[in-house]
């Protein structure tokens, strides 16, 4: 969960030190670029109960990466609000999901336990923040260079390699 204290309607973010209005601050600023990723600061925080659940309908109808990169589209370059219904129903159609079926099972909570016992299983194993990568008995948290991820990944490749 992102920011779990934050309310139902979200949070008007605040523009941060360094930020544009089209471009996050640096080191991210950077680290986007050379991914080729487009990230735009988000006028909103969201709740993201609605969001996770929906995700979880999602994973729940083979659809979970479909809807995860359109989810990032919708926020990242689009600055849609990922805590409203509406834009949720917006993006499941855009991936053949049936956008009414997943909507009243968010304002069911159907999906909440398990969503909320996913929360708490994460708690239990250090996740604090998102996104948490794991490589290995290696833990770490947040935005990262592609040389993070490949030291990581080279670290562990080593240490599973028979001596």
């Amino acid at each position: 969960m992102l920011r779990p204290d934050t309310p139902k309607e979200g949070l008007l973010r605040q523009q941060r030190s360094g930020e544009t209005e089209d471009e996050l601050s640096e080191p991210i600023r950077s680290q986007v670029k050379d991914a080729g990723l487009v990230m735009r600061p988000p006028l909103v925080t969201p709740n993201t109960m609605y969001a996770l659940e929906a995700t979880e309908y999602a994973q729940q109808h083979g659809k979970f990466m479909e809807f995860h990169h359109a989810a990032y589209k919708a926020y990242w370059d689009e600055r849609k609000d990922l805590g409203q219904l509406n834009v949720l129903a917006e993006v499941a159609k855009t991936v053949s999901l049936d956008a009414d079926e997943m909507i009243e099972c968010l304002e069911t909570h159907e999906l909440s336990n398990k969503v909320m016992g996913q929360y708490q299983e994460a708690l239990q194993h250090g996740i604090r923040g998102i996104p948490t990568f794991v490589v290995g008995n290696l833990m770490f948290t947040g935005a990262h260079p592609y040389d993070i991820f490949k030291s990581a990944m080279n670290q562990f490749l080593t240490s599973q390699t028979p001596q």
